[in-house]
């Protein structure tokens, strides 16, 4: 149901523009019947007036190719009247944008919704920096004609906008004034000058204009990529977090532009526009919508100490220094741009790590919790014909063949063929199975969990949780047989971490539809864990070693071996080959032994 900004532009990525019918305009959605008429100087005014609207009132869009009908004084979307491709040059809107709004908005994005025939435009505004105000040339004397020492200062009110008073204007004017010291008369008009300044590509704007401490060091930058084809500026430069940027024209007409990119203690980089908007747009469902501030700069190869460029043919780009971590952006031969996780490895427990655990007290447990915070995740739902595809799937999974190798190593087959619903509900948003092995008529011996849950007001982000559990020892040892050996050995603990990990990463995401196709709003993470969790007659929970065999590990340090628990969260991507998976998982063990007191352990001991 799209109900707010982000679910509408969720709406119009996935191309079905009429989930926005019924909307009522409000401060972030604004809908336009046909496009801007941009040969008419008027129309300019007015889409950069509601672009810089948008932009000064915490962000919003445009759709283009709506109807509406009023109903009690509001205009409601009614119907798709559709937009011919031919009538909108996108590339002009974008330019125009930039051209007349002062500073020019971060992340503006504009696109297409929706098939042939009931094809819309929109134009993203995201959120900008709150401490900016965006301004427009003052429409003065002959409409499409204003004065170029005049400023205005448009505002998002409720459906509609308007302009910022006078009065408001002079109160930000002499705030300005003061913090910087000058006298009055010069303040103002070197803020209207500067304001005012940006109205196209041979305005004389300089590289690091904007930004007096770094203007020389991006001067530096830009002499040395000149040579890429790097031109004049579109807008003055600005600061993101520790990085400056600049966007700039190609010195070639026709070709797309460019962003001067500087962090410090790195090398400076020329970003073609095309892979720039691909980083924004992949980082843009972050929570508080700043994609900068998520997905971080891009970042140079290995040992890299010369400037560099990132062409518009570029396929791949690593970034870091955001708050994701490192990632790296990827655009497959269908031209999508995704990103992912580099891998790396913490001790980081999500709220999900004791999920579905109340009131149990397996003996062991083998556990892997996999974290996907996709975006627009009220969109997602669990059908019945896709959870009709895991029940029959379940009996020849991955955790299911883990299930039957712990017997059949044992020389007694226990085959993991029969699941059920349950114990966990299931809803609308929620899955959970179970498999159940025990001696005819005895007490449960091993059991396999599986659950999947849609965010919640508790929780954020879809979970998927396997889980293999040894119930108690005794029923373990009574379903084997006599004289079978009902310790675990580290190589059959990692099959079964293999196989919760991959079922829970691949398996069970399946049920929300095509997993492949979904974009982050965070890192995925795994969280892998070991625990006893039976009290022994005393009240005390067993060493993880009296239940697994942890000597491939080493010799434990200190307390290692008395622990009953040990885990390990995993940040990568959740899809990748078995082989790929064994592999990490193993160095993921050692990350976790070693952390835990076993500071011998090797991969190559495993």
């Amino acid at each position: 149901m799209v109900k707010d900004l982000q679910s509408a532009l969720a709406a119009l990525d996935a191309h079905e523009p009429v989930r926005l019918l019924g909307l009522r305009e409000t401060k972030w959605l604004d809908a336009k019947a046909g496009p801007y008429q941009l040969a008419d100087p008027k129309a300019v005014e007015e889409l950069t007036k509601d672009v810089a609207a948008f932009a000064n009132g915490g962000g919003g869009i445009i759709v283009i190719g709506f109807a509406t009908r009023l109903e009690h004084d509001e205009e409601v979307l009614d119907h798709i009247v559709g937009v011919d491709p031919a009538a909108v040059n996108m590339d002009q809107i974008r330019k125009l944008i930039r051209q007349w709004i002062t500073p020019a908005p971060r992340g503006v994005r504009v696109g297409w919704s929706g098939a042939d025939g009931k094809r819309v435009a929109f134009i993203d505004v995201p959120a900008q920096a709150a401490d900016t105000l965006f301004v427009v040339p003052a429409p003065a004397g002959k409409r499409g004609s204003p004065r170029p020492d005049t400023v205005a200062v448009p505002m998002r009110d409720g459906d509609s906008t308007h302009w910022l008073p006078r009065t408001e204007i002079q109160q930000l004017l002499s705030a300005g004034v003061r913090a910087s010291g000058m006298p009055t008369a010069r303040a103002l008009t070197e803020l209207v000058r500067q304001a005012v300044s940006e109205t196209g590509p041979d305005s004389g704007l300089r590289v690091g204009q904007g930004l007096p401490a770094r203007e020389q060091e991006m001067r530096a930058a830009y002499e040395k990529l000149v040579p890429v084809g790097l031109g004049q500026p579109v807008g003055e430069a600005w600061a993101q977090g520790p990085a400056v940027l600049q966007s700039l024209h190609h010195k070639l007409s026709g070709e797309p532009g460019w962003v001067l990119c500087v962090v410090a203690g790195r090398p400076p980089v020329a970003v073609a526009e095309p892979v720039w908007q691909a980083i924004i747009d992949a980082g843009r469902h972050a929570p508080d919508r700043d994609p900068l501030t998520a997905i971080g700069f891009p970042c140079p190869p290995k040992n890299w100490g010369r400037p560099w460029v990132i062409p518009a043919a570029a396929r791949s780009v690593n970034l870091d220094g955001g708050s994701w971590g490192s990632g790296q952006l990827t655009c497959s031969g269908h031209g999508v741009w995704r990103w992912q996780p580099l891998t790396r490895f913490s001790f980081n427990q999500g709220r999900s790590a004791e999920i579905g655990t109340s009131g149990q007290t397996p003996a062991l447990r083998l556990r892997a919790v996999v974290n996907l915070p996709w975006s627009d995740p009220e969109q997602l739902e669990i059908s019945k014909s896709r959870r009709t595809l895991l029940e029959q799937r379940l009996p020849h999974s991955a955790v299911a063949g883990a299930v039957t190798m712990l017997s059949k190593r044992r020389g007694t087959e226990l085959p993991a063929a029969h699941w059920e619903r349950g114990p966990f509900g299931n809803s609308a948003r929620t899955v959970g199975y179970s498999c159940t092995i025990a001696e005819p008529g005895g007490d449960p011996a091993l059991q396999a969990l599986l659950m999947l849950a849609l965010p919640t007001t508790m929780e954020s982000t879809v979970v998927a949780c396997a889980d293999v559990l040894i119930k108690s020892p005794a029923a373990w040892a009574a379903a084997l047989g006599p004289g079978r050996n009902t310790q675990l050995r580290l190589s059959e603990v990692q099959s079964v971490l293999l196989s919760t990990w991959e079922t829970a990463a691949e398996l069970l995401p399946d049920v929300v539809g095509e997993p492949a196709e979904l974009l982050w709003a965070g890192p995925p993470t795994t969280e892998l864990r070991m625990t006893c969790e039976q009290p022994a007659s005393n009240g005390v929970l067993p060493a993880l070693d009296t239940l697994v065999d942890l000597t491939p590990f080493g010799a434990g340090d200190g307390d290692g071996g008395t622990r009953s628990r040990m885990a390990v969260t995993i940040t990568t991507a959740p899809v990748m080959d078995r082989v790929q998976r064994g592999r990490l998982l193993q160095e993921a063990l050692v990350h976790m032994a070693q952390a835990f007191g076993y500071v011998d352990a090797e991969v190559e001991l495993l």
